[in-house]
């Protein structure tokens, strides 16, 4: 054993022992290292299973045994309740022989174990952001009892924070404490999937004036069994026969530890119920779980512990919330449905399978529609398959990773600890809120004058009011807001409809669904019964037959480099070992398409009469620039009557006569003008992107678009590159 297994608190090296550990790994050693012998803040990086959360726990509680905390000594800021849950039982495993509580606190945690926690602060507190927050508003006046002398904060899955309102609502909330207690705790950063160090390190350290060190681990070269296969989905299917893609996920699955990730709710239910209707044909065991945010927090529970439970055979669709680091056991494989976003996400969705020294299994089944024989040439690309082989392609080849942007802007964060600060205080001065709030990292980018703006449109639309005394305080309207428990999230939820059979709760839906009628949820068919419309509850039984459900799914952003990599795919000649039968057809068919009409030669091709095709090859923001652009600029002079495409791969437009030739230096010598992402934001505008958004002044709304939703100069680039 190492000398950092000598500097381990006695307790632990008697766990170590117990569990019959042989050495420590190589992270958590470098990360003693960095605890015990530095006062920097430490960021870990290491691949899924390299016991990052133990590199972090073992030195924190080798420190808290030896010199206890007053009050909570490290605080563990997780993105899901469920990774909570799970960090819990397995500390209070290791801390059974030891003096240190461990207290997790959720919305499914009870009143009780919460009042206990309160009354004697000590140990370690797991906690999700919007917890936190309703801490600081709520016991404002106990946060020196509860936090004066925290020692450590760990921030579990960085990366899910990172570039996000929500990671700059952590910022701020450690600031605040930290203002409080005057006392900057060390802060502890985990992820198995970034980019880009230095941006995490810059994100972590945010506000403090202590470095982070990234000890650099050499990464254990994993062995791993990748398959892409390619189905066409015709629109006369037939209901009582599985379809072949259908059919080839359950022969993947059979029998086996699955987990099965689309990306969105809609994709998971139906991919379930055919599974389940299959296995029931064939007299097999009903092994099949969904999990999604929509499912209740108990079918959600059953579907974990099925996945944790060895040598029995389960198999679970999920979206994001099985991506992050929930410890689901011994997985035989992954299955992606279409293409994961980002390399980032391949990564994580790899990194579940494989945790045993085996080598880790993914499988990707990309289904696209029949093209029609007048399809236009961009519907006659398999997006999805070029995208899977380009993010596959950019991991192997050179280990990228998405590097995460920050937000200069975060406009509806900015209305929210504004209120938060004056929610916990009760009143103060619009000097000293400024204060508070321009000493908060992320507000770094907000002009004096954007904030006094802010503040004037709240009190015009009574979200803060004066006091006699010259005062600000809540205000009617904002105490509206402010006092339901959804305020603490800076990310929107949607008001969904709770759907029952009886007392069990199932999960919940957006739009409520006529009595008769029926619809797919875990997985399951259900018949409506009732519809309690105040209650925003549904009342259900369970029917026959498969139905259908849709989620309006996010599309998140898809990087630049992605797209030229699918752009490299499309052209070369390189045929991918781990392409199937279809796949591996259709590529080469793709290809020969590409040749035939000159997309290899140029960006911009003719198709129809007065219709034309853009092939970009940029990223979303991009994108979404050069379609502002052209929308701006070039309507009149290129008689343009409509655009349409989807982003980020094509952008069609019907243009007027012979003015096709002129569209390519249209654009290019736009590029070379001197046009700002601003103007591309017209004044009858206010894009309300965010939750908040809504009480925000229009003119900031416009500066926030320009800067972090468009960006000229990376067009400018690209543009540059394309082929007339």
């Amino acid at each position: 054993m190492s000398d950092a297994f000598s500097r381990l608190a006695p307790f632990i090296q008697e766990y170590i022992y117990h569990h019959q550990w042989t050495e420590l790994r190589p992270v958590q050693i470098a990360a003693c290292q960095v605890i015990f012998d530095t006062d920097a803040h430490l960021l870990v990086t290491a691949g899924t299973a390299a016991g990052k959360t133990e590199a972090a726990f073992l030195p924190v509680l080798t420190l808290l045994h030896a010199n206890p905390a007053a009050t909570i000594g490290a605080l563990y800021i997780s993105p899901i309740k469920a990774l909570i849950n799970d960090q819990f039982e397995r500390l209070n495993d290791l801390l059974k022989e030891a003096d240190i509580p461990v207290w997790h606190w959720h919305g499914d945690v009870s009143q009780t174990r919460k009042n206990k926690l309160l009354k004697n602060p000590q140990g370690i507190l797991q906690i999700t952001p919007e917890s936190l927050e309703s801490l600081l508003i709520n016991k404002n006046n106990d946060l020196l009892r509860l936090f004066g002398d925290l020692k450590f904060v760990i921030i579990d899955e960085i990366h899910a924070f990172m570039g996000s309102e929500r990671g700059c609502q952590i910022i701020c909330q450690l600031q605040r404490l930290a203002k409080l207690t005057q006392k900057q705790p060390r802060r502890i950063g985990l992820s198995a999937t970034l980019g880009d160090y230095s941006i995490a390190e810059e994100w972590l350290r945010s506000g403090t004036d202590k470095p982070v060190i990234t000890p650099k681990i050499d990464s254990i070269k994993r062995q791993i069994k990748l398959a892409v296969e390619h189905f066409y989905m015709t629109d006369e299917v037939d209901e009582s026969e599985a379809t072949d893609d259908e059919q080839y996920i359950f022969n993947l699955s059979k029998s086996r530890k699955c987990l099965i990730f689309a990306n969105n709710r809609t994709r998971t239910e139906s991919v379930i119920a055919s599974l389940r209707k299959i296995a029931t044909e064939q007299g097999l065991p009903d092994i099949y779980h969904v999990h999604h945010g929509s499912i209740s927090s108990s079918l959600r529970q059953s579907a974990e512990n099925a996945m944790r439970e060895s040598n029995n055979p389960a198999v679970t669709a999920a979206t994001l919330t099985l991506e992050l680091g929930i410890d689901i056991g011994h997985l035989e494989r992954v299955i992606q449905l279409e293409s994961p976003l980002s390399v980032a996400s391949f990564l994580q969705r790899l990194g579940r399978s494989g945790r045993r020294g085996e080598a880790a299994d993914m499988r990707f089944v990309c289904v696209e529609n029949q093209p029609l024989a007048e399809a236009s040439l961009p519907e006659q690309i398999p997006w999805q398959l070029l995208q899977c082989i380009a993010i596959i392609q950019l991991y192997l080849e050179e280990q990228w990773i998405e590097p995460i942007k920050p937000i200069k802007y975060p406009l509806s964060l900015l209305y929210h600890q504004t209120m938060s600060i004056l929610t916990a205080t009760g009143e103060i001065s619009a000097n000293a809120l400024a204060k508070q709030i321009f000493s908060l990292p992320p507000f770094a980018a907000i002009l004096k004058e954007d904030f006094q703006l802010l503040l004037r449109y709240l009190i015009d639309i009574g979200h803060i009011q004066h006091t006699e005394q010259g005062k600000l305080i809540l205000g009617l309207a904002g105490e509206k807001v402010v006092r339901k428990f959804q305020f603490y999230a800076v990310f929107a939820e949607q008001q969904e409809y709770i759907v029952k059979q009886g007392a069990t709760e199932i999960g919940s839906i957006v739009t409520p669904i006529p009595v008769g009628n029926q619809f797919a949820l875990a997985g399951r068919t259900w018949e409506v019964l009732e519809v309690d419309f105040k209650k925003k509850a549904i009342f259900v039984k369970q029917a026959e037959g498969k139905a259908s459900i849709y989620w309006r799914g996010g599309s998140g952003t898809i990087h630049t480099k992605v797209l030229q990599r699918m752009q490299q795919v499309l052209l070369e000649n390189f045929e991918y070992s781990y392409l199937q039968k279809n796949a591996l057809q259709r590529l080469r068919q793709v290809r020969q398409l590409a040749q035939q009409v000159g997309l290899d030669k140029q960006n911009i091709l003719q198709l129809e009469k007065g219709k034309c095709c853009i092939f970009p090859w940029m990223g979303t923001v991009a994108y979404r620039t050069l379609e502002r652009l052209i929308n701006s600029y070039c309507r009149e002079s290129l008689e343009i009557t409509s655009i349409g495409g989807v982003n980020p791969y094509y952008l069609t437009i019907k243009l007027g006569k012979n003015k096709f030739k002129h569209l390519y230096n249209e654009i290019a010598s736009l590029c070379e003008q001197r046009i700002t992402s601003e103007d591309l934001v017209s004044t009858s505008e206010a894009p309300e992107l965010q939750k908040y958004d809504g009480f925000i002044p229009h003119p900031l709304l416009r500066k926030a678009f320009a800067h972090d939703y468009l960006d000229m100069r990376e067009l400018k680039q690209q543009v540059a590159l394309w082929r007339e």
